[in-house]
């Protein structure tokens, strides 16, 4: 499967739908959260579903601040990544990302691009797009995920 993952729009989609055009062959569309309503508006833009999930700017705080997809690598945790203090360091949502029986992590919250594993477990988080806080002109990231593998690559737009 293809996925098209963004995070930190902040009411801001012009830069997603532009790219959106260039892609081929997607399978999904992911939206990290800030700002959830970001994910409909992009939605209605295409025609076709985003998954998303909610951040802080979105007033979320509850338990369910999570969405598990099952691809045919596995489970994949989505979250914003503020209630695990991912500014502070990938161990809580490491923690987690097994609690749920995880293979990968795709989160934002810091506006950061990030692509790693550790401990067995894939943590990708795509930047900003609209607010990069790396000092480039924004990021989004395309996960490849098949039975045998998962891959992902950080796009600067």
């Amino acid at each position: 499967m293809k996925f098209f993952v963004i995070s930190d729009t902040h009411g801001k989609i012009d830069r997603v739908l532009e790219i959106y055009q260039k892609l081929t062959e997607l399978d999904g569309i992911i939206h990290l959260g800030d700002t959830d309503r970001d994910a409909a508006r992009i939605s209605r833009a295409i025609g076709r579903d985003v998954i998303g999930v909610k951040g802080n700017n979105d007033g979320f705080f509850g338990d369910d601040d999570h969405r598990v997809i099952e691809t045919e690598y596995g489970k994949l945790l989505l979250t914003h990544g503020h209630r695990q203090r991912v500014k502070a360091g990938l161990q809580n949502l490491q923690y987690r990302t097994a609690e749920l029986g995880c293979k990968a992590v795709l989160f934002g919250h810091t506006h950061v691009p990030v692509f790693l594993e550790s401990g067995g477990v894939y943590f990708v988080n795509p930047g900003s797009l609209t607010f990069p806080a790396d000092g480039t002109n924004g990021s989004y990231a395309i996960v490849h995920t098949s039975r045998d593998a998962f891959r992902a690559a950080i796009i600067y737009a």
